[in-house]
């Protein structure tokens, strides 16, 4: 090799070396982190004697196995259709994780990790074990307190999820599969997600490799500061797929303060059924983009009915935070104290208002009575949207709690702008283009001066509840 070979093959190798140090620089190292803070993690084990026992790890959605797979046999007998691992009705044990929070003995950890448990095992780094007391869980945020007699324990220091950003690295320890203090990292990858049937709890999303094990541990900053708890996955295989998901940390410290303080918990309540603004609803009411959550429902002497809230009106910000969605909405009630005034921006037939409502305590049960189908007489006609109607009767109306002048149903739905919108046989139209529905003639009044081409809104009452969609009349 020549001398100017040399010198080009001596330049590359300087030029990669630097390269390499740069890329090494910039990513974070976590070493000094998990040893200051990994003794305040603790592996958390639960007998249940002679009850159903279940592997304990939560998944939003179920997981299914593909029939020619060759583990869809041990799946099956693994975890039952809700995603739960099943076990025989006898002496059943599971895994979990948690963390200390004070020196005194306090541990935080998820409600699934020892719900119906007997006995609640804390081991600590040092492997010393001890007996749990649970001094209250919340199943709605899925938060546990535990309690064991130790004193100087090492403990997490406590952060705020509100000062993460998207793409921050993260770093969780737990006990995945049993194996103690397990360390990964990744990034945050998106911040107060809902997950199906999770009302309150605004999740922090990323993409730390969580398995089952790791539930209740805690998720760390680069300061080390917990500012989260796994506590879900999203995975169609049983396994880790990318999708982690962790309970913010001062939601989770909310609920402590109250378990601690009362023994268990109370939320806000505002009394309104709600759903998403989409493109076509936006335009109905002359948004110039989708945000907000609608009120396709008002409940009966609740703080909102009280406070001047009307189905149609889109909330548009709470105690001064903007909607982008309605989801955003329940967590924000939740959390607010009772007696406490909040604050709405709602937009109202084109213009915006503002009100004050005073929230209550959020009812420990709510019935939710399905309304029944009956059979209606003398349908009317099709009309231009693609629906027959028919008039209720009294006691239809009474079944479904609608006023004497309320609602006409829908008895067919023919092909047009209806079906496209997800109009169904039985459903009640309450509401056409911010009128209120009383009568079948009045409403076939209504759909006939619809200009040709104008989207309009429709509030239906369907067995799940209220619900807008967006027509469109054919021109």
């Amino acid at each position: 090799m020549g001398n100017r070979s040399k010198q080009i093959a001596a330049i590359f190798l300087c030029f990669f070396a630097v390269l390499g140090s740069i890329q090494a620089g910039s990513l974070p190292d976590f070493t000094e982190l998990v040893e200051r803070n990994a003794p305040a993690v603790v592996n958390i084990s639960t007998v249940s004697h002679g009850k159903q026992g279940y592997h304990q790890f939560h998944t939003p959605e179920n997981m299914p196995i593909p029939e020619n797979s060759p583990f869809n046999d041990l799946f099956r007998r693994f975890f039952d259709e809700e995603g739960k691992g099943e076990m025989p009705p006898e002496d059943s044990e599971s895994l979990g994780s948690g963390f200390i929070i004070s020196k005194d003995g306090y541990v935080l950890t998820n409600h699934h990790v020892v719900d119906g448990a007997d006995e609640v095992i804390v081991r600590l780094s040092n492997r010393k074990s001890y007996e749990a007391r649970v001094v209250g869980s919340d199943e709605a945020s899925d938060i546990a307190l535990l309690k064991i007699d130790a004193d100087d324990l090492p403990a997490v220091r406590i952060g705020n999820s509100k000062n993460l950003k998207i793409g921050a690295w993260v770093l969780a320890i737990g006990s995945p599969f049993g194996f103690d203090a397990t360390v990964t990292a990744g990034i945050v990858s998106a911040k107060g997600r809902s997950l199906p049937s999770e009302n309150y709890v605004p999740y922090i999303q990323t993409d730390v490799a969580i398995n089952p094990g790791n539930s209740g541990g805690p998720l760390f900053n680069l300061d080390g500061e917990v500012v989260g708890i796994n506590s879900q996955i999203f995975s169609r295989s049983g396994g880790f797929m990318g999708l982690s998901f962790a309970i913010p940390i001062e939601l989770a410290m909310n609920v402590v303060d109250q378990l601690r303080k009362d023994g268990h918990v109370t939320r806000g309540y505002l009394g309104v059924l709600i759903q998403d603004v989409d493109r076509n609803l936006a335009e109905t009411f002359g948004m110039s983009r989708p945000q907000g959550a609608l009120v396709a429902r008002v409940i009966k002497d609740s703080p909102a009915a009280k406070g001047g809230l009307r189905v149609g009106d889109v909330i548009l910000m709470f105690n001064d935070q903007l909607l982008r969605n309605s989801s955003q909405l329940p967590p924000l009630v939740g959390t607010m104290a009772v007696g406490e005034d909040a604050r709405l921006k709602v937009l109202r037939n084109g213009k915006e208002i503002e009100l004050t409502v005073r929230i209550a305590e959020l009812p420990s049960e709510e019935a939710q009575e399905q309304p029944e189908e009956a059979a209606a007489p003398d349908a009317a006609k099709s009309n231009r949207l693609g629906l027959v109607f028919s008039e209720l009767t009294a006691e239809e109306r009474k079944k479904l709690e609608l006023s004497n002048d309320e609602g006409v149903r829908v008895e067919e739905v023919h092909e047009g702008p209806a079906a496209s919108a997800g109009v169904d046989p039985g459903d009640v139209v309450l509401m056409v283009d911010g009128r209120k529905i009383s009568s079948l003639a009045q409403l076939q009044q209504i759909i006939k001066a619809v200009p040709k081409g104008k989207t309009v809104a429709m509030l239906l009452l369907k067995p799940q509840g209220p619900v807008f969609v967006a027509l469109r009349a054919p021109d």
